[in-house]
């Protein structure tokens, strides 16, 4: 579940504020886990600064605030402060934005070899999929891990995610898929050959941001021509 806090503090040397904050930032690049930070001023009492922190969880925060850097940054913050900071956790309930990047999760965590990954942080148990290729719908997370497992055991792929728009508790998906047969997939002996496919996942999502329901469309007889299964003609 993603993880905000809000750090308040009173000060008169914002300025020197955002140096400080600017040499954190570069002091913990590639150690940090904030994924996003907004520092405000409130327009009633311009001393009055807010910082809003989000992290992926509560236990990625800990590891941030454990980094020697974070501590002694925060030393130096306390000096410009007029007073102790504030700090208040919060646990996020709704935010379409989460929605997004759960989806986005999904087509980072799908490609891979061997087993796929619990999957348990991304969908709701009882997840309903509907994909036209499939004689009938798949649902529930074992399921849904062993379809992942079948594309990862025919290709080694990726996904490029050309755009996304979230709105209410949907994400709109559209992606690539760009992949090489490693392995027999549906049947089909492997091939070596490079593919690429398009698609678009439209992804319904419970309050908390998990993964609920999914529609996809995706050019799959384009794949099938690709691996040489299809004549052009008969498309």
């Amino acid at each position: 579940m993603t993880f905000v806090q809000l750090i308040e503090c009173r000060t008169s040397r914002l300025d020197e504020m955002n140096r400080l904050m600017d040499r954190w930032v570069e002091q913990t690049r590639g150690k940090r886990t904030a994924t996003h930070s907004v520092v405000a001023k409130d327009r009633s009492d311009a001393s009055h600064i807010v910082e809003i922190v989000e992290f992926p969880s509560y236990e990625d925060a800990m590891r941030n605030s454990g980094l020697p850097e974070t501590d002694r940054i925060f030393q130096d913050m306390v000096a410009l402060c007029e007073e102790a900071p504030t700090f208040t956790d919060l646990d996020v309930v709704r935010d379409e934005q989460l929605n997004a990047g759960t989806a986005r999760r999904f087509f980072e965590l799908a490609p891979g070899e061997g087993d796929a990954p619990p999957l348990n942080d991304v969908f709701a148990e009882d997840y309903h999929n509907h994909d036209p290729a499939d004689v009938q719908d798949v649902i529930g997370l074992d399921a849904v891990r062993r379809e992942v497992e079948v594309w990862r055991g025919g290709f080694a792929f990726s996904f490029t995610i050309e755009d996304q728009m979230a709105q209410g508790d949907r994400v709109c998906t559209r992606w690539t898929f760009h992949g090489r047969q490693t392995g027999e997939f549906l049947g089909i002996p492997p091939t070596g050959r490079d593919v690429t496919m398009t698609g678009t996942t439209i992804h319904r999502c419970t309050p908390d941001g998990k993964l609920a329901e999914g529609w996809w469309q995706y050019d799959r007889l384009g794949l099938m021509r690709q691996l040489g299964v299809l004549d052009p003609l008969e498309l």
